[in-house]
């Protein structure tokens, strides 16, 4: 999820009617965009994995102020503290084409933490182990998401065939991670196969199943995503991103009353959780209950001011209940063209319909009717 503050520009910030006519042709769309409010992908946790702000990465379609959403850490810290070792975890991957091939659809998974391997019985001199912390460490460093891959294919080939009691836990990890860098590059079919083996061999971690679902949502698979997520929340109920997934897995089939009630819980389980919050308020909008959609858009506004999809949203739900002037004042202040771009916001950012149809009316300087 977004994390990064951004400071004004002039890019895609117009104040005055005429020059929001010219929409900008140019469009972010590349591989690796899809919705922001798409669940964050992680790695898979340790035991002293703990959530934490995430970063913005480069192909993150909207930025946002910090504390906008979950991270766990990919790292040894509990493994092998005496490394050093740090990290982060990838974001979400790629909008498929929603004309590829229809695939069979995948086993429901059933994930059991008890089965979480106790890595206090890892024996920290053995050598080897310390070569795989080291190596999973320089793929978190890679410096492009293509060295990434190849040091996460690394790590499995590696260690692999090794018998030790950590290499379920450690080429577990490589393989949720290569799924997590090709889902970045859009090889989402290769980034399925890489999840469903990190969920074979560390059945007990929810982050694998988690970050599958994100594929899927990815290849418009809705209903397998929905099941990935419950999978999720079946083994960890107060997960606020499998919460917020759910909602936006629901939202994809136009159940957009169940993604309110969705976002709302993770929103309530973690309040930094902000695009939560901001994924509920888009939702309240296209269920029809306007102007608890604006206050809650205000709301977020206060705390986050340069958050460009809530004053985005904001400038789209104004125009739509007729205070057009206020809605120029709120748009002036969007320094993100990517706001501009309908055919982005339907299936990009993947704002509901009436949402993106009122921002769309905006830029048009068209009249909507009753919503």
């Amino acid at each position: 999820m977004l994390s990064r503050s951004h400071a004004r520009s002039s890019a895609g910030c117009t104040s005055s009617r005429q020059q929001r006519r010219g929409a900008l042709t140019t469009r972010c769309l590349p591989s690796s965009c899809v919705a922001t409010h798409a669940g964050p992908l992680r790695p898979l946790p340790t035991a002293a994995s703990t959530p934490t702000a995430s970063s913005s990465p480069s192909s993150s379609p909207a930025p946002a102020p910090r504390g906008l959403g979950l991270r766990r850490r990919d790292v040894l810290l509990a493994l092998l503290p005496f490394l050093g070792v740090s990290g982060a975890g990838a974001p979400a991957p790629a909008r498929a084409d929603e004309d590829g091939p229809t695939e069979p659809p995948l086993p429901v998974p059933v994930i059991r933490p008890e089965l979480t391997p106790d890595q206090r019985k890892y024996d920290p001199s053995d050598p080897e182990l310390r070569e795989a912390a080291a190596m999973l460490q320089r793929a978190l460093n890679a410096p492009n998401v293509e060295a990434e891959e190849a040091g996460w294919t690394e790590v499995i080939e590696r260690f692999g065939g090794l018998d030790r009691p950590w290499v379920p836990d450690v080429v577990g990890r490589a393989w949720g991670n290569r799924g997590n860098a090709r889902s970045r590059q859009g090889k989402l079919q290769e980034a399925l196969s890489d999840y469903n083996t990190a969920i074979a061999i560390c059945p007990w971690s929810v982050d694998p199943v988690l970050n599958r679902g994100v594929a899927l949502e990815a290849l418009g698979r809705w209903e397998e995503a929905i099941s990935d997520y419950r999978a999720v929340l079946a083994a960890a109920p107060n997960d606020p991103a499998g919460w917020n997934n759910l909602g936006n897995a629901s939202g994809g089939l136009g159940r957009w009353e169940e993604a309110v009630e969705y976002y709302g819980r993770a929103a309530q389980l973690s309040p930094t959780f902000s695009f939560a919050a901001a994924n509920r308020a888009v939702a309240l909008f296209e269920v029809g209950r306007t102007e608890e959609a604006i206050r809650e858009m205000r709301s977020l506004l206060r705390r986050y001011p340069d958050f460009a999809d809530m004053r985005a949203a904001l400038t789209g739900a104004l125009w739509s209940i007729g205070k057009e002037g206020e809605a120029e004042s709120q748009w002036e202040r969007v320094d993100d063209p990517r706001y501009r771009d309908f055919a982005w916001l339907r299936f990009n950012r993947r704002w509901p319909p009436k949402l993106y149809k009122s921002l769309d009316a905006f830029l048009q300087l068209r009249s909507l009717p009753a919503l």
